[in-house]
């Protein structure tokens, strides 16, 4: 686990403000990888997992990692993806749940994914898929340190965070703007190429580690109300300057 657990009335504040956040993809124009990004954050922190990360489907029919809660996640995510193999691959060609509660029971099931993801200090998976009807556009992942599967209210909370989510994503309202899903899908996964990019550009600049460049690349975005995948192509294309993020770069804290 990553810290003690909230109390009932934290969880119920943090599961609120969830939903108002999701909710505000309904109604406004949105940063689809930021708000991703804050989803995986509250499944992390409302949830008794220890990471958290989300795949997409792209337009020929793969699968690219979008968001995630740490860099780890992100190498176990896309050593599924490069294996063919794991909890989250199965998830979205079931379109069903894939619930583990100890890994070590599916070495056969899994024989690169499960040994890596045991190694890497993880003893149980969640895989909620993300469904549109009868189309599965991606997954969202839950990895946990300790065994035993979730329970039926968090379940509940992961399923419904996730749809709504994915009617975020593929809202009426772009629909209607004839905008096809497949290209509304694309838009994130081509932002999230361009942010990976960033992350680079700036660790390197700035010899930061990955995550906290990634934390100042959205602390800087967040504060001038501009998109991340914006700030993101400008760092790259060098018309931002890597020092001109450290204002909001995250302090270490004392003690």
């Amino acid at each position: 686990m990553s810290g003690s657990a909230p109390s009932r009335t934290e969880r119920e504040s943090r599961l609120l403000q969830a939903f108002v956040q999701l909710a505000d993809t309904l109604v406004d124009d949105y940063d689809v990888v930021d708000v991703l990004h804050r989803l995986v954050e509250h499944c992390v922190q409302l949830l008794d997992a220890t990471a958290a990360g989300l795949m997409l489907s792209d337009q020929h029919g793969g699968l690219q990692v979008v968001a995630y809660s740490s860099d780890q996640t992100r190498m176990l995510e896309l050593f599924q993806l490069q294996e063919s193999e794991g909890p989250c691959l199965d998830c979205v060609r079931t379109s069903e749940p894939v619930l583990v509660a100890d890994l070590a029971e599916t070495i056969q099931r899994w024989p690169r994914f499960a040994p890596l993801a045991i190694e890497e200090g993880f003893v149980s998976v969640h895989a909620v898929p993300m469904r549109l009807r009868r189309d599965t556009i991606g997954t969202l992942n839950l990895f946990r340190r300790e065994a035993g599967l979730l329970s039926d209210e968090d379940l509940m909370v992961v399923r419904a965070l996730a749809d709504t989510a994915t009617i975020g994503i593929l809202q009426e309202r772009a629909i209607r703007r004839g905008e096809v899903v497949t290209e509304q899908l694309q838009t994130a996964l081509n932002s999230r190429v361009v942010i990976e990019q960033a992350k680079g550009v700036l660790a390197f600049a700035e010899n930061l580690e990955m995550e906290t460049a990634f934390r100042t690349l959205r602390g800087y975005a967040r504060n001038r109300g501009r998109r991340l995948a914006d700030v993101a192509r400008e760092l790259v294309l060098g018309e931002l300057r890597p020092d001109e993020l450290l204002a909001t770069r995250p302090q270490p804290a004392e003690g």
